[in-house]
């Protein structure tokens, strides 16, 4: 690969993805990651150059021979231009957090109050025993982390000790711990026992998770009658409108295929098609890109400015240089040697 690159058979975007196909997880990784090495990404890189690389042409050129060269009413066009680039740039951008989530999987933490039946939900997803289960409260006093796919989605699940007051010291440990996991996950499950009221404990647990995204499972959906005295109205306070809300019983695994569904489209937005569309997975393309961004929107402002046209030059040759990182132009050999290193030669 590292051959081919250097002799202009591929680009570096392109050989970045032969590493990721190798270390891909799941389904999704594997078919973004032949989209890259098929030149998707590539391709709308190498048409931005182009389109920029024309402007500054076209801008050098009148500058050095204003006869022939008119600059009359170019500002506008290349502010049009501009704003396009700018689209494209913001697109790809944003892509980088589903490129993220498909490259190394979603950050789950699964939270709840003592008993509440994290981990049999755990050992629902995961297809076997992997979690300790017992009617009594407080029996996980630690994190246990775990990785599972679901329809090509990889969730890095880390169930947590039950969120509660206590004086024993090493469930307390778990319970920091399980605070802690909260503010680094990507997606917060919140299961709720519905067999008894809505506790203290768990009003604790909806303040704490407010701001995150989030999917409450209304577990033990066995066991809830009227008389439980749970109230998913109450829930009104604390979520949005947005948030599901799925009832669920772990123990007998209903309620799990509507909890995927609503994962897909919550992580998603219900749309994500690798087939047709290139995620950026690698956080030095996003680097560059954001660069690229900064530069672009720096020529917007310098054209609204009335600036004079050489200046529109040196930001767009700044998102040029940037976007030919990306390919591995003018990119330091250190660079190029410390990317190729990374590959696994045991596979």
């Amino acid at each position: 690969t590292k051959r081919a690159f250097l002799n202009g058979r591929i680009d570096l975007s392109q050989a970045e993805a032969v590493m990721d196909l190798i270390d891909s997880k799941n389904e999704m990784a594997r078919k973004n990651s032949m989209t890259q090495l098929k030149g998707g990404l590539s391709d709308k890189i190498k048409q931005l150059r182009e389109e920029i690389i024309y402007q500054i042409a076209f801008i050098e050129s009148a500058l050095d021979d204003p006869e022939h060269y008119s600059l009359d009413g170019f500002p506008e066009k290349l502010l049009e231009e501009d704003k396009k680039w700018i689209t494209i740039a913001k697109e790809m951008l944003d892509s980088y957090d589903n490129g993220r989530i498909i490259a190394e999987g979603i950050r789950t933490c699964i939270v709840g109050k003592p008993n509440a039946g994290k981990s049999s939900f755990l050992n629902a997803l995961l297809g076997e025993e992997r979690a300790i289960v017992t009617d009594i409260a407080g029996t996980t006093r630690d994190t246990l982390e775990e990785s599972v796919t679901i329809d090509g989605i990889t969730l890095n699940i880390v169930d947590t000790a039950g969120i509660r007051d206590t004086e024993d010291k090493v469930e307390s440990i778990g319970v920091e711990r399980a605070k802690k996991e909260i503010e680094s996950a990507d997606l917060i499950l919140f299961l709720m026992d519905i067999s008894v009221q809505i506790s203290e404990e768990d009003i604790e647990i909806l303040q704490r998770i407010r701001d995150k995204k989030k999917i409450i499972l209304l577990n033990k959906s066995d066991k809830a009658t009227e008389e439980s005295g749970f109230e998913q109205s109450a829930l009104k306070e604390y979520i949005s409108e947005e948030t599901p809300v799925i009832s669920i019983s772990a123990k007998y695994g209903d309620g799990i295929d509507n909890f995927i569904m609503e994962l897909k489209n919550m992580m998603f937005h219900g749309r994500i098609d690798v087939n047709q569309e290139v995620y950026i997975t690698n956080a030095r393309h996003k680097d560059a890109l954001a660069k690229t961004y900064e530069s672009l929107e720096c020529v917007e402002r310098s054209i609204e400015a009335g600036m004079p046209e050489d200046f529109f030059t040196i930001d767009l040759m700044n998102a040029y240089e940037q976007l030919g990182k990306i390919l591995g132009e003018a990119v330091e050999d250190d660079l190029v040697n410390e990317i190729f290193s990374k590959f696994c030669m045991g596979k």
